[in-house]
């Protein structure tokens, strides 16, 4: 009966599925709208470990109940009598079913009495207010972002309106209400993104449009004029399910559904260290992540640490100042520009100068001419030219970052530049001269290396030669032990026989031990270790070598190789699991197999 009551409650809940409110139309607690592609769900839920119910939009077809617009964050419901309706006003309204004329949330657009308005949940994930005959959007979710930034999302601002586009952050996982951190744009100067810790910077991007960020997945637009300054994302491949949360911690996240592994990955966050906090090193500091075991900070070019003393216990929020402060001047004196780079370029909201088409020659100038500039940094757009950025103030929040990759031009004095010169001239002689040498030295190298390879190789051959020569007559045997036996390292003996471990060990004759081998390519072999007391002489040696060669049997022990290295003398014979490998490696017969290996 339960089971029969569960189907007959997911039935209906199906075939009642919608995705619009009309006029007078309600929406209560356990009911949801849909979008039309199943992708997105309007209803009431209860985040985490709270009590509290909310209306808020999720994905549809993700485990989890992924949050990403909330309507009363501010304004929970503390038990399930929360009813949405939209009013004859045409205005969406969020209030308890108990006190109907007291709205916890609404629209709140102004218009006179109409019935050609609804309420859509969008695939997009957007919910809007709608004129049923135009199509106008009246009202959009979409204009009132929480802590999620979905594609199709602005983060700006209008100039015309002084709306405002961007997200705020929850207070903790089971808390959505407003938190302490804002992710929003800074139209001042060159616009940039910033996180605010309340009203204090907290992390910033690179300045707009000197920074896109691109990829195959997605197209950034960034939207720049009298009217608007935004930026905005799109999918090209509308399957992918992907957002830009900012968390309670003050992390801006893009993260993505990857539906084979069934969870979400992260792409991007920032801040990710502490060099990406804004003002890390103070004013005319620089911060290198790349330096964080030591001290991330040092000093731009021509500047040295305002409190060294605090600088040292590795804190230099107190920034930088100018080196001979008071005996230098940096005002048509000789100074000129230090070039460091890559850079993410100081903060330029405050005391900067821009312009869109500007050759470096003619910005250097122009910040050269005003004797308050401290920096300049010019950019090359290809087809659209070169942009000019001149700061006029204190140069903050510089940090280095190879992937901006921008070049920032800091004024210094003439003692200072002198310095720098001397030190550049120093450091590409040295170059110079590192090229020079390498370039003779490498090629003399590789042909010695080569030379004594080939050396090697040619000694490996004759000593082999010789030695055969030296113990046997020129005959056939002769011949057929110089084309057919190998030659091998001693090396691979070791490997083989594990070192001679006694584990290995088969037996013991007059001329030395023998050993238990296997040969990389699995092939097992029995190892005649020569005892150098043994005494066997030349004819004894030629008499095994020419009854080895004469005898062919199957059950014969077959000569395989030999090795020599110093005093060293080791015979490789096939191994033989029957009694005539004992025989001829004991018996009268001894066949001794020479495996030359010089390593």
């Amino acid at each position: 009966m339960f089971l029969k009551s569960c189907i007959l409650m997911l039935l209906f809940t199906f075939c009642s599925s919608r995705d619009t409110i009309s006029i007078n139309q309600m929406l209560k607690d356990g009911e949801v709208l849909i979008s039309n592609e199943g992708k997105f769900v309007l209803g009431f839920f209860t985040p985490g470990n709270s009590n509290r119910r909310y209306l808020g939009i999720w994905y549809q077809k993700v485990p989890g109940q992924i949050v990403v617009w909330i309507a009363n964050r501010d304004s929970p419901f503390n038990d399930s009598s929360a009813v949405l309706s939209l009013n004859k006003y045409g205005n969406l309204v969020l209030y308890d079913s108990s006190e109907p004329e007291a709205s916890l949330w609404s629209t709140n657009v102004t218009a006179e009495a109409s019935d050609s308005r609804v309420a859509q949940l969008l695939d997009t994930g957007n919910l809007a207010v709608v004129h049923n005959v135009s199509k106008e959007i009246v009202w959009q979710s979409f204009d009132h972002p929480t802590d999620t930034l979905l594609p199709g999302m602005n983060n700006g601002m209008s100039r015309k309106t002084g709306k405002q586009w961007f997200i705020i952050s929850r207070k903790s996982v089971d808390d959505p209400g407003t938190g302490e951190f804002i992710y929003k744009l800074n139209p001042k100067g060159v616009p940039q993104f910033f996180v605010y810790q309340g009203s204090k910077p907290y992390w910033r991007s690179a300045p707009r449009p000197w920074k896109s960020q691109l990829s195959s997945e997605q197209n950034y637009t960034y939207v720049f004029n009298q009217d608007e300054i935004y930026e905005s994302y799109a999918l090209v491949d509308l399957s992918i399910i992907t957002r830009f949360v900012l968390d309670p911690s003050g992390t801006v996240k893009k993260i993505t559904w990857a539906s084979r592994e069934n969870l979400w990955q992260e792409n991007w966050s920032a801040p990710m260290y502490r060099c990406e906090r804004y003002g890390e090193c103070g004013a005319y500091g620089k911060c290198s992540p790349n330096n964080i075991n030591r001290f991330e900070c040092t000093c731009l070019p021509g500047y040295e640490p305002r409190y060294p003393s605090e600088w040292s216990k590795r804190d230099a929020s107190g920034g930088c100042v100018r080196k001979r402060l008071n005996t230098s001047s940096v005002c048509r004196n000789g100074e000129g520009f230090v070039k460091v780079t890559p850079l993410k370029v100081p903060d330029s909201s405050v005391g900067v100068w821009v312009s869109m088409s500007m050759s470096r020659t003619d910005c250097e100038n122009v910040c050269l001419a005003n004797c308050s500039c401290t920096a300049y940094s010019s950019v090359d757009f290809g087809s659209k030219g070169t942009a000019c950025l001149a700061w006029y103030g204190d140069l903050m929040d510089t940090m280095e970052n190879e992937d901006e990759s921008y070049d920032l031009y800091v004024r210094v004095d003439a003692i200072e530049l002198a310095e720098y010169s001397r030190s550049k001239s120093i450091l590409h002689k040295k170059g110079m001269m590192a090229i020079l040498v390498s370039s003779i030295a490498v090629p003399i190298a590789v042909i010695i290396a080569a030379y004594c390879m080939w050396l090697q190789k040619k000694r490996k051959k004759e000593g082999a030669l010789l030695y055969l020569k030296h113990i046997t007559t020129p005959n056939a045997l002769v011949e057929r032990s110089h084309s057919d036996l190998p030659l091998f390292k001693i090396n691979s003996i070791f490997a083989a026989t594990d070192r001679f471990a006694p584990a290995n060990k088969l037996g013991e004759g007059g001329f030395g031990s023998v050993y238990r081998g296997q040969l990389p390519n699995g092939q097992e072999i029995a190892v005649k270790r020569l005892a150098k007391s043994s005494g066997q002489g030349i004819e004894e040696f030629k008499n095994e070598v020419t009854l080895i060669a004469k005898l062919q049997h199957r059950n014969l022990v077959k000569l395989l190789g030999c090795c020599i290295e110093g005093e060293e003398q080791m015979l490789i014979y096939e191994y033989l699991r029957n009694r005539s490998l004992d025989f001829f490696l004991f018996g009268k017969y001894s066949v001794q197999i020479i495996y030359h290996c010089f390593g």
